[in-house]
């Protein structure tokens, strides 16, 4: 680690003691925290905004908690730079990556009575469950209800954006990578009850907004207003980018992602082949939600 993330992380270590005492009123209803796992380029800034906007949760954008956990911060501690990291990103408009998930209307950076926190950096907490996967017995340390929210999105999709948006990594070394996220939420499913995770495909999300993120919300123990689904529903793009298209493939790397793409049962159906696609997700959407 830097010199300088070792100042970054002391000074907010400091701080984030300082204000744990004046802010644990807050805290005090809080029943679940939120989890993003998953991969790059998948939905979860979309995904997390919107949660974000509800008036009983609070989701940081790209605070990465497992850091903090890891270097002795608390839970308050945790939550209180959650509530922060919340406060700044709705100031700034929810802005990412050139988009904006602003929700109007909505709550995004405040809350009326709070009982979800979470964060959203889905590909490196995957990643990290990866490498190490006693990392989830430190999640333990949060001692609240865990949930994890689990996005997906064809990954040939997926690769394509990681690629585009990344000129030092090839696409073999992003399939690689992406294999070693699936495999590391593989092991994770494993170890937990279904019940805990929420497997949402970004397609089936786009295809019906307000069905999913209402089942979303039930998943993690709030109600969904009629007024908070229809402000959410109306930020949310009309289909999503089909990125394949945007790169040049062989048949080789085609093939690749194909039997990586057998070997995990929450990807069943996806292909290089939209009508392929499609027609599984259009089943899943008739079939309705499933925490598998």
């Amino acid at each position: 680690m830097s010199l300088r993330r070792k100042i970054k992380l002391a000074g907010l270590y400091a701080t984030s003691l300082l204000q744990n005492g004046r802010n644990a009123e807050f805290f005090r209803d809080v029943r679940t925290y939120c989890i993003f796992i998953g991969y790059p380029r998948t939905g979860h800034s979309l995904i997390g905004s919107l949660l974000d906007a509800h008036p009983r949760m609070i989701i940081a954008h790209e605070m990465d908690a497992l850091i903090f956990l890891q270097h002795g911060f608390s839970r308050n501690q945790i939550f209180h730079l959650i509530l922060e990291n919340s406060k700044k990103m709705a100031a700034a408009g929810r802005r990412h990556s050139g988009y904006s998930y602003e929700v109007p209307n909505q709550w995004q950076g405040r809350f009326d009575k709070l009982e979800v926190l979470g964060d959203k950096k889905g590909a490196r907490t995957a990643m990290g469950l990866y490498r190490d996967p006693d990392l989830l017995d430190l999640l333990s340390k949060i001692d609240k209800e865990l949930k994890f929210v689990h996005v997906i999105r064809n990954p040939y999709d997926v690769l394509a954006t990681m690629t585009r948006r990344s000129r030092r990594k090839t696409l073999d070394s992003n399939i690689d990578r992406l294999f070693k996220l699936c495999s590391g939420i593989a092991a994770l499913k494993k170890r937990l009850p279904p019940e805990q995770i929420f497997d949402l495909r970004l397609e089936s999300f786009v295809a019906a907004p307000k069905f999913h993120l209402e089942q979303l919300c039930s998943f993690l123990g709030v109600e969904a207003d009629h007024r908070y689904l229809e402000d959410c529903a109306s930020i949310v793009f009309k289909s999503p980018k089909k990125s394949r298209f945007d790169i040049q493939w062989n048949a080789q790397s085609i093939l690749k992602v194909r039997d990586g793409i057998e070997a995990f049962n929450f990807l069943a159906g996806y292909s290089y082949d939209d009508e392929i696609a499609a027609s599984t997700n259009r089943r899943l959407l008739d079939a309705g939600p499933a925490y598998r």
